[in-house]
């Protein structure tokens, strides 16, 4: 599988969605995913300069995630804002990525990425939790490059 539109069916987007909105209800953070064809630099640094491009440190709490994607290059990372890494270890979204590992290697791309949705969500709500007046300050839909 070498195309973005490949990866998911519309229906395993919707559900994505759908995930990103029952993570959001937990927490004050914001979380989005980043799906493209491939790229040619680390995936991490990539994922930091899709952050920026979808002005993802604009959140109040500077607590956005993001969890990038490259489908041809089989590569992904997880990138945690400012508000975020002041607040967490180096290796705070390990278990998460390793989750997201695991059902990717078998292909099973939307449960991989539910499941990093909402252990991201888990993992926010004990240092951003959910507050009365948050509001929903990014959007939930999928990215694409």
């Amino acid at each position: 599988m070498s195309k973005v539109e490949d990866f998911l069916t519309k229906a395993e987007e919707q559900e994505i969605v759908e995930a990103i909105g029952i993570a959001e209800k937990n927490t004050s953070g914001e979380i989005r995913i980043h799906i493209e064809k491939e790229n040619t630099i680390a995936p991490l640094e990539r994922a930091m300069e899709v952050f920026r491009t979808l002005n993802m440190e604009n959140t109040e709490e500077r607590n956005g995630v993001i969890i990038y994607v490259a489908v041809k290059s089989h590569q992904f990372a997880i990138y945690g804002d400012k508000g975020i890494n002041e607040k967490v270890g180096h290796d705070f979204w390990d278990c998460t990525k390793d989750v997201m590992a695991n059902h990717f290697k078998n292909g099973n791309f939307k449960q991989g990425l539910i499941d990093g949705i909402l252990r991201a969500g888990e993992q926010l709500k004990t240092h951003f939790p959910y507050q009365s007046d948050d509001t929903n300050e990014l959007s939930n839909e999928i990215s694409k490059g």
